[in-house]
């Protein structure tokens, strides 16, 4: 219910105004995107790490209706535009390659989305290994795997599970969005801090105006920092 008030405020004093968006906010997707995972909505896993550039957050993420939430994905949030590559570690406490060959070795005879079950939420493996596994060759997957079906275990190279594991370690994630200031825990950009004195937030313009919280351009992190703030 807040107005634009206090930016037009600033601005009309001479201070500079970043750039105003949703933060950490859910993100959604579109598309074929969507309609692959949409029916997994409810389904959580409890760590993932998630990555953009060089920043990464490990917690847990939440399938929508509308795309991905949880901490993971609001975290990155905050540094996701349109169009970034967004990657999601999927089994951020375990080596995949490595794992699978061990399991290829222990249970040669279980097909691969049953181990991978054993990994991830059944229902999370299984549509993966659909998406991954039994798409049509040389339809333009976005991820070139060296099988077109989930086998037996036994029947995979080493080198081929080394390379699944590497799509569990870095699936990539195209979003077309978010879901904007309805769900956003804050505001990103605001009032430039370069016009404000650190110690009691007044104007170097003007004495005697403050500018505070969600108008200034601070963001925190979850876990009550923008509270504090």
């Amino acid at each position: 219910g807040a107005s634009g008030f206090g930016y037009e405020l600033a601005r009309q004093f001479g201070h500079a105004v970043l750039p105003t968006r949703a933060g950490l906010v859910p993100l959604t997707l579109s598309g074929k995107h969507q309609e692959h995972y949409q029916d997994l909505a409810g389904l959580a896993l409890p760590l993932v790490e998630t990555r953009v550039g060089k920043r990464s957050f490990r917690a847990g993420l939440l399938f929508t209706h509308r795309g991905l939430s949880g901490p993971a994905i609001l975290q990155i949030s905050s540094y996701w535009q349109p169009g970034d590559d967004l990657r999601i570690d999927l089994l951020p406490d375990r080596d995949a390659g490595d794992w699978l060959i061990a399991q290829r070795h222990a249970r040669p005879l279980a097909e691969l989305k049953t181990v991978l079950g054993d990994g991830l939420p059944k229902r999370l493996a299984q549509r993966l290994c659909d998406q991954w596994f039994l798409a049509p060759q040389g339809g333009g997957h976005p991820w070139p795997l060296p099988a077109c079906e989930s086998r037996p275990m036994r029947q995979y190279r080493e080198a081929e599970l080394s390379q699944i594991g590497g799509q569990f370690k870095s699936w990539p994630v195209t979003a077309c969005g978010t879901e904007g200031y309805r769900t956003a825990e804050v505001t990103l950009g605001g009032v430039d801090t370069d016009g404000l004195s650190s110690s009691t937030m007044q104007s170097k313009l003007v004495p005697g105006m403050y500018f505070i919280g969600e108008l200034v351009d601070v963001t925190g992190w979850l876990g009550g920092y923008n509270f504090q703030w």
